[in-house]
């Protein structure tokens, strides 16, 4: 009898990824999404502009544009770490 026919989910998504290869990109990708997403929705939740967020961390909007791109990997902790005290929240991390 199959995982389907006996009502079970089969394998977990993670299992698949780590025999495919791709699980530690595809994590770190979906880590990158969740970031930007929750610094872009801390900015709008406090009426905060893409300008003014530029000048309170004193770089360009262009750069500002590509720390909130979800599928820019070449951004620093440093950088997010800076914005996301700009909106009140801090950035935590942890070695597993």
């Amino acid at each position: 009898m199959s995982d389907i026919e006996t009502g079970k989910a089969g394998q977990l998504f993670s299992d698949f990824l780590k025999q495919q290869g791709t699980y530690e990109v595809a994590t770190e990708q979906a880590v990158k999404r969740v970031i930007a997403y929750q610094l872009s929705l801390a900015m709008q939740e406090q009426g905060i502009s893409k300008i003014r967020m530029a000048e309170q961390l004193e770089t360009s909007r262009s750069q500002l544009d590509r720390l909130l791109d979800p599928d820019n990997d070449k951004v620093t902790l440093a950088a997010i770490a800076r914005a996301a005290k700009v909106v009140g929240r801090e950035l935590v991390f942890e070695l597993r």
